[in-house]
This record gives C-alpha cells, structure tokens and sequence, in this order.
C-alpha cells in the first residue's frame, strides 16, 4: 500500500512539475534588456571605486518610469529591468534610455567627472539587446596654451 501511495505522489509530483515547465512564459508589462559599454579612454573614471551606474528608463515627456542601480560597476555591464524597477503604474508608447554613471548618487544632475550617454532613437516596454555606450563626460573647461591674453576676449574684439 505504501508503495502504491508513494507512485501516486511521485506521478502527481511529476505531472505538476511537466506543465509547470511548459506553460508559457509571460513577460509582463515591462521587460527591457541590453548591455551598457564605456569606450577606453573613460573607463578608469567610469570604473571608479564607489561610483554607480543608473539605467534611466523615460516616456515622451522626460518622466523617468524606472531606474535600475548597479554599485560598482564594471564594463560591459550587461541589464535587465522588470517590473520591479518600474515607478509609474503604466508603461505606453516610445521610451528613452539613459545612462548616467557617478559618485554623487544623483540622478539628473551632471557634475564634472561624470559618464553619460543615451540610446539614439526610442525603445518599447520589450526591447532587447540594447546597446547603449556611456561615452559623454564633463571636465575642466581650459584654455588653450600658448595663447596671449584671455582667448574669449580677444575673439570678441
């Protein structure tokens, strides 16, 4: 009896475990995935100790309709945002894509020494395999050398 009790529980087991593998997949409201790249020359400062990446999803307007956060990140740096990174309650029409990449932690501003960049062009609620490159700093604003005298006031002349 134990036997017939236990080849019973072992097929049901079986059976629940088959359709639950072959059910298909629903991918939700909000599924978008791709690959962040910071081009050589800015990856030491991209790289940097402390510093974070923030993957900006925005609609039409500029609203930010989900962020997802890496703490020190390293490039490539591969993603995936869900509906556990959505803010807003609907996701409709085209969307923009943003990186930002800083030791300040606030998004929206960029301050010296911080990497940025943008998807050209819009994206869905399910797009995958974006390839977005973080190319964008802000530094010093310098001189040239060797120029005689202020360069600003002598082109205004």
């Amino acid at each position: 009896m134990k036997k017939i009790i236990a080849l019973l529980i072992a097929l049901i087991c079986g059976g629940v475990y088959y359709h639950y593998k072959h059910l298909p997949v629903q991918e939700g409201r909000f599924n978008v995935a791709g690959v962040v790249t910071v081009p050589q020359r800015l990856l030491d400062l991209a790289q940097a100790d402390n510093n974070s990446c923030a993957i900006i999803v925005k609609n039409e307007a500029d609203v930010p309709v989900a962020i997802k956060r890496v703490v020190n990140p390293k490039f490539p740096l591969e993603f995936t945002l869900g509906e556990e990174d959505l803010l807003a309650e609907s996701v409709d029409g085209d969307l923009k894509l943003e990186v930002q990449i800083n030791k300040h932690g606030q998004l929206g501003i960029i301050k010296e020494g911080d990497v940025f960049g943008n998807v050209e062009g819009m994206i869905s609620a399910h797009t995958k395999g974006i390839e977005v490159e973080a190319g964008k700093t802000l530094g010093k604003v310098q001189l040239a050398k060797n120029v005689k005298g202020n360069f600003f006031r002598t082109a205004a002349r």
